[in-house]
């Protein structure tokens, strides 16, 4: 049985890069245009399974070409895709990227047939969730269903890790049930109420989280690193430089890469480093799943950046 599963998101990305991400109101000509796999499940499935993780993904896409492919695309990295449901009466989801020429984004996204996965889909996946050494859940699907795979997997004594994106507020039955939760700068301030400037907020964040019942908390930074918070200590890991050209699939890197490790059995200090030099990796490569690193490229990073 898979080692980790993925419960989340199935995407289409269409992609245009501009020189700059367009204002209110206006139109950026952009240079290029491309439709990748993405979604952040489906990212964070890829991502785990290129680092060397076992994998199964639960999610609903359309019956529709843009479907079909998302399925194939994830069956060809090694997800087991058993549990992806195809409704007939809903697209698949689609998300529209702009990035900019510094690698930043703005995104905006039609769920589609995400948004039919339901708590009572989840439950048929209760044997595969049972079986597995971590569950990723994140919030592009809807909140019921993300709480009921946490309440299976929390059941079964299975590690809960909750990406928090798109931020939204959690309820305590969510909270109670993560093992760790791994907000970006902008997640956690929308999740604490309080803005991240420096190290210093960082820190203090990370202790209003673990206020909130989860075991671990870990801040992603961007370039400036990864701060890692347990009840006992809190830990900052350096950013590494790399020449970002798209940050798109960042964060979901980091998600997939260390759920895998943490699924090996690596310590949270070793599995943060692990996966922010997939994330530093990541950022080199334009789109989502087509920037993810194999095991062997992150590793190979890891060793070169110290």
């Amino acid at each position: 049985m898979a080692s980790i599963v993925v419960v989340g998101s199935i995407n289409t990305d269409m992609v245009v890069r501009v020189p700059r991400l367009p204002r209110a109101g206006e139109t950026v000509l952009g240079s290029d245009f491309r439709q990748l796999a993405g979604g952040k499940g489906a990212n964070q499935a890829v991502a785990a399974a290129r680092a060397g993780g076992m994998v199964a993904m639960v999610g609903c896409v359309g019956d529709d070409q843009r479907g079909r492919d998302a399925v194939e695309g994830l069956r060809g990295d090694g997800v087991e895709v058993s549990q992806i449901h195809r409704l007939s009466t809903v697209a698949s989801g689609v998300a529209l990227i702009v990035v900019d020429a510094g690698g930043q984004n703005s995104i905006a996204v039609a769920p589609g047939a995400n948004a039919r996965l339901t708590p009572a889909i989840v439950r048929q996946a209760e044997p595969l969730i049972a079986a597995a050494e971590v569950v990723l859940v994140q919030l592009e699907v809807p909140l019921d269903a993300v709480v009921e795979t946490a309440r299976i997997a929390a059941g079964h004594g299975v590690r809960v890790i909750l990406d928090p994106a798109p931020a939204q507020p959690l309820p305590d039955a969510l909270w109670r049930h993560l093992a760790l939760i791994t907000p970006n700068v902008t997640e956690a301030a929308a999740l604490t109420g309080r803005e991240i400037r420096d190290q210093a907020d960082a820190r203090a964040v990370a202790g209003i989280l673990l206020e909130c019942g989860v075991e671990s908390a870990i801040v992603t930074l961007g370039a400036d690193g990864v701060l890692v918070a347990t009840r006992q200590t809190k830990t900052m890991i350096a950013g590494l430089a790399v020449e970002a050209v798209d940050t798109t699939a960042a964060g979901d890197t980091f998600a997939g890469a260390l759920a895998a490790r943490l699924a090996e059995g690596a310590d949270l200090l070793d599995a943060s480093r692990f996966a922010n030099a997939a994330a530093a990796m990541a950022v080199t490569r334009m789109g989502a799943q087509s920037s993810v690193p194999t095991r062997d490229e992150i590793t190979r990073l890891h060793h070169e950046m110290g």
